[in-house]
């Protein structure tokens, strides 16, 4: 039976709690744990907390909070799947109860255009989100205000996307709810992810930086500033980290060795052309409109 909304209570509790139900998985869920998921999933729905949030003190700027991701794992263990079709012959659909669609109201100035775009219950989507068919939002993920969505993109789970972004057309950004450790995408205020892009595997993409169409961001793959010199790649500890205001497009380097160098083979890199100045801000001022 799909669980109805809960007041969020001694949220200062919850990460105990979350905790326990995780650790202990019982043989079954009673009542009372069914009540911690549904105030833990109320907390998420309002942005009361969150799979990773900003902290100064660490080499990214951020921290993931192990325990909520351990939450949304509950709920999958919790749930079971029932018929949540609208219309059985032409659209079955058929999930968890624990995870049916968000609900939204008129009051949260979301605009969801219509055309077959789906945001799962326990996840934040600030005021003024524009959601373009057909997109998906996932569990856990963090939406910030005037933030737009377009048509094919993913938002994965956990996944955190600032404030005044732009999410271009079938990109994917991807989600790492586990390990439960591991940092998940973040994209913070004002980026822009252009057409077809993809940032995955706990990446980090700074305030006000650029993607241009294609591009793609992985733990496996080096971005070469040619403005800085320098090159950024992840590490064992830490994920990859786009600077803040780079410019970053879908490059390729030479292969210098063996058959590479011998074929003329290039392979993909992402590289940094520039850093955002009026001209960048110029010819991105435009999405305003469509807000």
């Amino acid at each position: 039976m799909q669980l109805e909304a809960a007041p969020v209570t001694d949220i200062e509790l919850l990460p105990r709690e979350v905790e326990r139900l995780f650790d202990a998985r019982p043989e079954s869920y009673t009542q009372e744990d069914q009540r911690l998921f549904q105030r833990f999933k109320t907390a998420l729905n309002l942005g009361l907390i969150r799979a990773a949030e900003p902290d100064a003190s660490t080499k990214t700027g951020w921290r993931t909070n192990a325990w909520v991701k351990k939450g949304i794992l509950v709920g999958f263990r919790m749930g079971v799947i029932i018929d949540m079709s609208i219309d059985r012959t032409r659209q079955p659909w058929f999930d968890k109860d624990t995870y049916p669609v968000k609900r939204f109201t008129h009051n949260e100035k979301t605009r969801i255009v219509p055309g077959g775009s789906s945001v799962r219950d326990g996840c934040y989507v600030a005021k003024c989100v524009t959601c373009m068919p057909p997109m998906f939002i996932n569990v856990g993920a963090w939406i910030g205000e005037s933030t737009l969505i377009d048509s094919h993109a993913l938002v994965g789970s956990c996944a955190q996307v600032g404030a005044h972004c732009h999410i271009s057309a079938a990109s994917q950004i991807g989600g790492v709810l586990e390990p439960v450790g591991a940092l998940p995408v973040i994209v913070e205020d004002e980026v822009l992810v252009g057409g077809n892009c993809g940032i995955y595997e706990g990446t980090v993409v700074k305030k006000r930086a650029v993607l241009g169409t294609g591009t793609i961001l992985n733990r496996s793959t080096p971005v070469y500033d040619l403005v800085r010199g320098e090159i950024y790649c992840a590490t064992d500890d830490e994920p990859l980290v786009i600077p803040e205001e780079a410019v970053v497009v879908a490059g390729s380097r030479a292969i210098p060795h063996g058959k590479g160098r011998e074929w003329g083979i290039s392979i993909y890199t992402p590289v940094i052309v520039k850093y955002r100045d009026s001209k960048t801000d110029t010819k991105i001022r435009l999405e305003d409109l469509l807000r």
